[in-house]
């Protein structure tokens, strides 16, 4: 197969720049909403809602970090218009999440939603994962498109749905014992839980990229 010309490398620059402007918008945007509606309940002197906002917080950082790694891995010509409406989407689905944060059963109830947009995101991009498999002309590409496309199928069939489950599971349990879950405080312990999942995510993310950055430093040098 030929290599790429200087236009396509230019037009892959582009898309790049493009891809992580969207992703460092929209993160502000959610970030924004989320330190509106965290400044009133923390001058209320809630301190549950410290572990929401730690959450919320962490849901900005993993959408964040997996939107990097994805574009510096698969993201090129031609601009894919699908995945970029998902991540407006995602970050919409961020802004009414975090106007819950004093409202346990409406969030984690919005959490399984906002899950269930990711699970659908992730769904799409295989198709972005296969193209790149297709036109890769080295081993350290196929290598790279190959150890993606792992990552994704974990994530489609093991780690969303797991954190689906989760937030329905939780979500149930306060609205079916609101006395212990929510007059006793007792969802604490499941916005705990959901908080320990996204920091055991998060750690997931940052050893994935450690793995695969050698592979994509290679595979950049073959184009």
């Amino acid at each position: 197969m030929n290599p790429p010309s200087e236009g396509r490398r230019q037009l892959d620059s582009v898309v790049i720049n493009i891809e992580l402007t969207l992703v460092s918008i929209i993160q502000g945007v959610a970030l924004f909403f989320l330190t509106d509606n965290a400044r009133v309940l923390i001058s209320l002197s809630h301190w549950e809602a410290f572990l929401y906002v730690a959450t919320a917080l962490c849901v900005i950082f993993v959408f964040w970090s997996r939107s990097v790694i994805h574009t510096l891995t698969l993201i090129g010509w031609p601009l894919e218009f699908g995945h970029n409406f998902f991540y407006i989407g995602c970050a919409l689905g961020e802004a009414i999440l975090f106007s819950r944060l004093d409202n346990p059963l409406a969030w984690f109830q919005l959490s399984a939603a906002y899950a269930c947009i990711v699970w659908l995101l992730f769904i799409y991009d295989m198709r972005l994962i296969h193209t790149r498999l297709a036109e890769s002309r080295a081993d350290s590409q196929r290598a790279l498109y190959n150890r993606a496309m792992s990552d994704q199928l974990l994530n489609i069939r093991l780690l969303v749905p797991l954190l689906i489950a989760l937030n329905v599971v939780s979500a149930f349990a306060i609205w079916r014992w609101p006395d212990l879950f929510i007059a006793h405080a007792g969802h604490t312990w499941l916005i705990s839980t959901q908080l320990l999942s996204f920091i055991g995510y998060l750690f997931y993310t940052s050893r994935y990229f450690s793995a695969i950055a050698p592979l994509v430093l290679r595979s950049r040098h073959t184009n």
